[in-house]
C-alpha cells in the first residue's frame, strides 16, 4: 500500500507539460491559474499565490453558504428590509418588503451579481456583515484557502478583503461540487420567483462564456476599479473537469479560453471506479443464489495525456462466495496500473448480506440413520 502511494502521489506532482506538449498559453492576467476540478493538480499557473482584490468572485462563497443554509433549514423565504438593500454598486433590483427564498435569492445573486442579495444572504445568515465574515473565513479555512480574507460578501474593496488565484481556485472547485450551485452558475438565464410581489423576473448570468466556449459550465464573474476584471470559470470536455481563474485581467475572457484549451490538450481524467460489474455473484451455502455488488471508494486522476492512454484496469472477482457474506464486506478489487505497476485500486463491496443455510441438528441425522438400519437390516 504504502508503495502504491508513494508511486500515485508522484504521478500528480509529475509536471504536466513536455517538450511535444501544447505551449503554454500566454495571458494578460497579473495572476492566473487552470487546475483539474476532479482533484485539484495544477496544470498552468502564473503568480497564482499573490494576494490581491477579488471582486464579485467574492460572490461564489457567499452563494456557496447561503445554498448550504437553504439545504439545511428548507430553503426558507427571506424579507427584504431596508438595511439590506443598503448597498452601492451592481443589482440583482431588490427592494424593502420583498420575499422570496433562500435559492432565488442565489440566482440573482450569481447571475446578476446583485450587491444586495449578498448583502441581503450576508444579513440573514450572520446578523451583520461582521458576523457574516466569520462564516466566510471558517468555511475558507475547511476549503485550504490559507491566503484569503474575507471582509465583504460581495466582493465591494477593502484593503483587508483579498485572496489568491489558487485560493479561488479551490473555492471555485467547492462551489461546483454542490449540484444546487453548479445548476445557478452554468445557466445563462433564469427566472427567479418572487413570492411578494408575487411575480418572475429574468436575469441573465454576466459570464458570456456560457455562451462563446464549447464545455463552459460556469462559474462567476467581477469587477471593481480596484481589482480590475476577475473570473473564476469551469468547463467540462469528454470526462474532464478544469476550473481556471483571472484576477486583474484586460483580456480575461481570452485568457480563459487559452487556458482550458491548453488544458484538455495536455491532460485526461482517468475514472478509477468506473467498470461495469457483474449483475450479482453466486453464493455457496446461502439460500441466496448470489448477492449484487457495488463500487466502493472511487478515484478520478487527472494525468498527462500519454500517461492516462497507458492506464489499464483489471476487475479481479471470484467465481463465487461462500456464506455467511456481510453487506459491506470487500469481495474484489479493480486494479489499475500503469507500465505494469498498480497505481490505485477500488474495493468492490457486497451491496446486500447472505446468510448461511442453517443445518439439522445431529438428532435429525441420527433418525435417518436408524430409519435406513431398520430398512436394510
Amino acid at each position: 500500500m504504502k508503495k502504491i502511494l508513494v508511486l500515485l502521489a508522484a504521478l500528480i506532482l509529475l509536471p504536466l507539460p513536455t517538450a511535444k506538449a501544447a505551449s503554454e498559453p500566454g495571458v494578460s492576467a497579473q495572476s492566473a491559474i487552470l487546475i483539474s476540478g476532479d482533484d485539484g493538480t495544477v496544470i498552468f499557473e502564473k503568480n497564482a499565490h499573490e494576494r490581491l482584490a477579488m471582486a464579485s468572485t467574492t460572490k461564489i462563497m457567499t452563494a456557496l453558504l447561503t445554498l448550504e443554509e437553504a439545504e439545511r433549514s428548507g430553503d426558507p423565504v427571506i424579507d427584504v428590509t431596508e438595511e439590506m438593500v443598503r448597498v452601492e454598486g451592481s443589482s440583482m433590483g431588490l427592494q424593502a418588503g420583498n420575499r422570496l427564498t433562500l435559492t432565488n435569492l442565489t440566482s440573482g445573486m450569481l447571475l446578476a451579481s446583485g450587491n444586495d442579495a449578498a448583502n441581503a444572504a450576508a444579513l440573514y445568515l450572520g446578523g451583520s456583515q461582521e458576523g457574516f465574515a466569520e462564516l466566510m473565513n471558517t468555511r475558507a479555512r475547511e476549503i485550504g484557502m490559507t491566503e484569503t480574507n474575507f471582509v465583504t460578501p460581495s466582493g465591494l474593496d477593502d484593503e483587508e478583503h483579498y485572496s489568491t488565484a489558487y485560493d479561488m481556485a479551490l473555492l471555485g472547485r467547492e462551489a461546483m461540487g454542490n449540484e444546487e450551485f453548479a445548476r445557478i452558475a452554468g445557466s445563462s438565464t433564469l427566472q427567479v420567483e418572487f413570492m411578494e410581489p408575487e411575480q418572475k423576473v429574468s436575469y441573465t448570468n454576466h459570464n458570456k462564456l456560457l455562451r462563446i466556449y464549447d464545455g463552459c459550465i460556469g462559474i462567476k464573474t467581477g469587477f471593481t476599479k480596484k481589482a480590475g476584471r476577475t473570473l473564476v470559470s469551469a468547463a467540462r470536455r469528454d470526462g474532464t473537469t478544469l476550473i481556471a481563474v483571472t484576477l486583474n485581467a484586460p483580456d480575461d475572457w481570452d485568457d480563459h479560453m487559452a487556458m482550458f484549451d491548453y488544458g484538455f490538450e495536455t491532460v485526461k481524467t482517468v475514472q478509477m471506479g468506473g467498470e461495469a460489474l457483474p449483475e450479482t455473484l453466486p453464493v455457496a451455502g446461502s439460500d441466496k443464489q448470489g448477492i449484487g455488488l457495488r463500487m466502493g471508494q472511487k478515484l478520478n486522476m487527472t494525468l498527462p495525456i500519454e500517461q492516462a492512454q497507458e492506464v489499464e484496469s483489471r476487475v479481479l472477482l471470484p467465481k463465487f462466495l461462500y456464506a455467511p457474506v456481510r453487506a459491506g464486506e470487500k469481495v474484489g478489487r479493480v486494479q489499475y496500473l500503469m507500465g505494469g505497476e498498480e497505481i490505485y485500486s477500488v474495493p468492490i463491496i457486497a451491496a446486500e448480506e447472505a446468510g448461511a443455510l442453517v443445518m439439522p441438528e445431529r438428532g435429525f441425522w441420527e433418525k435417518v440413520t436408524d430409519f435406513f438400519d431398520e430398512i436394510f437390516n
